[in-house]
């Protein structure tokens, strides 16, 4: 059996809180997603919790896109879904990280529907942490390796 779609599960550490809580703008960064990716807006439904956090979920054609904040974690959970090779929820992603602006992310890359072989059934998963955080790591750990000679 073939793929039958791509699912990108995306956590997002170190957004900031105003963002995380701001329901307009995290709608406009995933319909910019969804433009930019090349993927079909049906419908668009959200919630706003309080004191914070938000859920937000676009319907696609395609599939799927959702987010949900918590802003008083820095956090958000984000999940595409598509079918069909058009769509390219890998530049979605791309684009919901220039908005939301996380220090680190973890994606997990799951192939939908195919079970060819045993390798496949496993998400690869990928770490990135923001170029300034790895410069803020790198120097201190280069303090304490001096520190310590």
């Amino acid at each position: 059996m073939k793929v039958i779609g791509k699912h990108l599960t995306v956590d997002m550490y170190g957004c900031s809180f105003e963002v995380l809580d701001d329901l307009e703008f995290v709608k406009s960064a995933m319909i910019t997603a969804v433009k930019e990716a090349n993927m079909t807006l049906l419908d668009f439904s959200s919630y706003k919790f309080e004191p914070q956090g938000l859920t937000a979920l676009a319907l696609l054609a395609e599939s799927h896109m959702s987010i949900h904040t918590y802003p008083e974690l820095g956090y958000a959970a984000v999940d595409v879904f598509t079918c069909g090779d058009h769509s390219r929820p890998d530049k979605a992603v791309a684009v919901l990280k220039s908005f939301l602006k996380p220090e680190k992310t973890k994606t997990t890359n799951i192939k939908r529907g195919d079970f060819g072989a045993e390798k496949d059934m496993k998400p690869k998963v990928s770490v990135s942490i923001a170029p300034l955080r790895r410069v803020r790591n790198t120097g201190a750990r280069v303090l304490n390796f001096l520190r310590t000679k």
